[in-house]
């Protein structure tokens, strides 16, 4: 295993770090897959008072048998408007824990200008209390937002690192990675395999394009090569699916000519495949008066065109409309074709054209998220 500082709070942390919103099936899964994760020598551990009982899991294993210091243990509280709600929220996630202080508290979903807010408005009086009364030793924050509000909320400078999303298959927080590793936070990437691509059972051509790597492995030799990025997020269900890090031969290195060549092949093919009708994801359609996320729902429809990731975009594709700020907008059907984005695209697309399409190829019924079922 490989290890990288975590930005300016000097922890040592493995490159690779286990998620625990998906290893909820018992209490003997989650014991079984944290120590599979610490066998294979993971050392950070992230969790949050919504993954149903995933702090309580990790509590009881910390409590029966794992040495504090041999671990750092991340947890995430959704922020609150006041600090006496926050200051509660955070008494809540230690007694769960069973702990008596946390190495890195996140705010959970910084996704709302709402949100911000709140952080800027006496939330944040309650997280510097519990670091001054040594119950937190560090705080970030984790968002699933828009762009300007991730470097809003980065340039208030009160956190040390960030959880986001970011991955081959979504570049648009690229420039916020570049404003953390300017401010030396740590960065870690939230979902890069699931909402990443749902690359555990990638299809075959994008496996064909990926190969001779897995494409789980290329997405993280193309995020773990850049120096800024920290660790990623292992979401693993079972003990089973920590397995694939190993076989990520030296994560840290720069790209090697393979890897490079496979970069200029997914490129080449998404050009080639989409044509006139391939989104750049500029964002200058945007605000749709119908509330529609026209650049979200024509990636969705370049990877389903482009390499056949037709089921990862049914599984997003369903969320819209279903999952409030966590992924906001609305889903193409709603287009009025209003023409209000048309004069503002720089490709010229059939931006209407395509939000039906994609509705027709993408749409199914919403499901409950994992915490929910």
């Amino acid at each position: 295993m490989h290890y990288r500082r975590f930005g300016r709070t000097n922890l040592e942390i493995s490159v690779f770090s286990l998620g625990t919103m998906r290893y909820l099936a018992s209490a003997n899964n989650a014991k079984a897959t944290i120590e599979r994760a610490l066998t294979l020598g993971i050392n950070h551990i992230e969790t949050a008072q919504g993954y149903g009982k995933s702090e309580l899991y990790l509590g009881a294993v910390l409590k029966e048998q794992i040495p504090r210091e041999q671990v750092v243990i991340t947890t995430k509280v959704t922020p609150k408007p006041d600090a006496a709600s926050m200051s509660a929220a955070i008494d809540t996630s230690l007694e769960r824990l069973g702990l008596d202080y946390i190495d890195c508290l996140a705010l959970h979903g910084v996704n709302t200008r709402e949100h911000f807010s709140w952080i800027v408005n006496g939330c944040m009086d309650a997280v510097w209390d519990a670091i001054a009364t040594h119950k937190i030793r560090h705080v970030g924050f984790s968002t699933h937002g828009p762009l300007d509000l991730i470097l809003d909320t980065l340039n208030t400078d009160f956190f040390e690192f960030i959880n986001l999303h970011y991955t081959y298959f979504w570049q648009r927080n690229a420039p916020a990675v570049a404003v953390a590793h300017q401010k030396d936070m740590g960065i870690f990437i939230i979902s890069p395999a699931d909402k990443g691509g749902l690359l555990y059972t990638p299809p075959q051509k994008l496996q064909d394009l990926c190969a001779p790597l897995d494409p789980l492995h290329f997405n993280a030799r193309f995020l773990l090569s850049q120096p800024p990025i920290t660790t990623l997020s292992v979401g693993a269900a079972n003990p089973e699916q920590l397995d694939w890090p190993l076989a990520v031969t030296h994560p840290t290195d720069p790209l090697t000519p393979v890897e490079q060549a496979i970069l200029d092949q997914l490129e080449q093919t998404a050009e080639d495949t989409l044509g006139t009708d391939r989104c750049s994801q500029c964002h200058d359609c945007l605000p749709c008066p119908e509330a529609i996320n026209i650049p979200e729902v024509l990636r969705l429809r370049n990877l389903a065109v482009g390499y056949d990731m037709t089921e990862f975009g049914r599984y997003r594709y369903r969320m819209f409309e279903n999952a409030g700020h966590w992924f906001p907008g609305r889903k193409g059907s709603r287009c009025t074709e209003c023409g209000d984005c048309l004069p503002r695209c720089p490709e010229q697309l059939n931006i209407p054209a395509l939000l039906k399409d994609t509705h027709e190829r993408l749409n199914e019924q919403p499901r409950p998220r994992l915490w929910e079922s």
